[in-house]
């Protein structure tokens, strides 16, 4: 069973609406099984959503529409279908007087064009679910099926799984379920982790058991995907296992998390299992570490706090570090050791960097040095980032958790 979604309003094609329903759709469609290859916007004119449903038609069993089902000129998807369908519209009075229902039972009038949303074409059935004045559509089309919903979320989604996904199930004989997990890695290149994968995807080309696909995120590093199409949610769950402990020691220590891990949540479960406390020395990343440690730790369990250091006075007489001329990899030690010493704590973690401010022959803007000092003694990593001083600023935080979850927590 291929099912195609057709995302219709003008609003969506001039970026004033994100489509997020067509993505939310897509997931329910791979957690239930069924296929879905194609996924397509369209505008508020009727020939042009006529003939994209006419090529959905040309190319899946059935199509989900979403948008375009409200009381005003521009909503035109009832009509559109009616012609795709070769039939009339026809109104439903039992539709209509619970729409003005809907209304009174609010304290308003109802204006007479919402009646349009009680016209159905003919031969259509209406949606059960129904949040809102807008009636969901069932519409045949021989052997295939239009779906029709409206565009705000939380009625779209009633819709979706109270009858859509179910309707879908039954008309495909389709038992079998898909299932992803996210593999979240920093500190590799998407290009560098395909090369490391390469084999390994090459022998599930052929088997047809899973398949793996990467997503570039940014400051968050590259997701790689594993999906599973199995009979049954164990057999899903067992393959999900299996692709995951293959990849994940094929990738090894660029694998920082799964699906919804961020870095600071990883870092922070890691330090809490352990029972250490930590404490920051931040210059090149200006608080932002703190920022969003402290957002997951609200109860100051393990982050105890620290200092942001944009003056190199307020460094020495916080910390007693003196000011170097140049930060290096010696002043990241430093820092790091000092503030674990005065906010008494296990581990210290520190940054500072060279940026376009302070030229510095043979280093460029954007060298960064952390500091990891512990019981042992202090560490230091040096890493070379990319982008102006906010994005270097960003990837600083997330390669200083990087360098603590591998030093201390591995």
């Amino acid at each position: 069973m291929r099912c195609e979604i057709v995302a219709i309003g003008t609003e969506l094609l001039l970026g004033q609406i994100v489509d997020s329903n067509s993505a939310w759709m897509g997931e329910q469609l791979a957690l239930s099984g069924i296929d879905s290859y194609y996924q397509v916007k369209v505008g508020d004119n009727h020939r042009r959503i006529v003939d994209t449903l006419k090529l959905a038609l040309a190319r899946s069993d059935a199509v989900i529409c979403c948008g375009g089902l409200g009381p005003t000129q521009d909503d035109i998807t009832r009509e559109a279908i009616a012609e795709v369908m070769g039939v009339s519209l026809v109104r439903d009075d039992a539709m209509g007087a619970r729409i003005r229902h809907m209304f009174e039972s609010r304290g308003r009038s109802m204006p007479e064009n919402n009646l349009r949303q009680a016209e159905l074409p003919q031969g259509a059935r209406f949606i059960a679910e129904m949040p809102g004045t807008a009636p969901g559509l069932v519409c045949p089309v021989g052997a295939q099926v239009i779906y029709a919903v409206p565009g705000v979320p939380s009625e779209m989604r009633a819709m979706m799984m109270g009858t859509i996904l179910p309707d879908l199930r039954s008309r495909s004989g389709e038992t079998s379920v898909i299932r992803s997990r996210v593999l979240r890695t920093w500190g590799q290149s998407e290009s560098g982790l395909a090369e490391m994968l390469a084999e390994h995807m090459r022998r599930l080309d052929e088997s047809g058991r899973a398949t793996l696909a990467f997503q570039a995120s940014g400051i968050e590093g590259i997701k790689v995907r594993i999906t599973v199409k199995a009979p049954d949610e164990g057999a899903a769950r067992a393959l999900l296992e299996t692709e995951d402990r293959i990849v994940s020691d094929l990738l090894g220590k660029y694998v920082f998390g799964r699906d919804r891990e961020t870095m600071e949540s990883v870092v922070l479960l890691g330090l809490r299992q352990r029972g250490l406390t930590l404490a920051l020395a931040e210059s090149a990343t200006a608080g932002h570490i703190g920022l969003r440690l402290s957002a997951r730790d609200e109860a100051e369990g393990v982050f105890r706090g620290g200092v942001i250091l944009g003056d190199g006075d307020l460094q020495t007489r916080l910390l007693g570090v003196a000011v170097a001329k140049v930060p290096d990899a010696e002043t990241a030690a430093a820092l790091a050791a000092a503030v674990r010493r005065e906010a008494g704590v296990d581990i210290g973690l520190s940054t500072c960097a060279i940026d376009d401010r302070t030229p510095v022959p043979g280093l460029r803007p954007g060298t960064v040095f952390i500091g990891i000092a512990t019981a042992e003694g202090a560490r230091t990593e040096t890493v070379q980032l990319p982008g102006d001083r906010a994005r270097i600023r960003e990837y600083a935080v997330i390669s200083a958790l990087n360098a603590l979850r591998q030093k201390v927590l591995t």
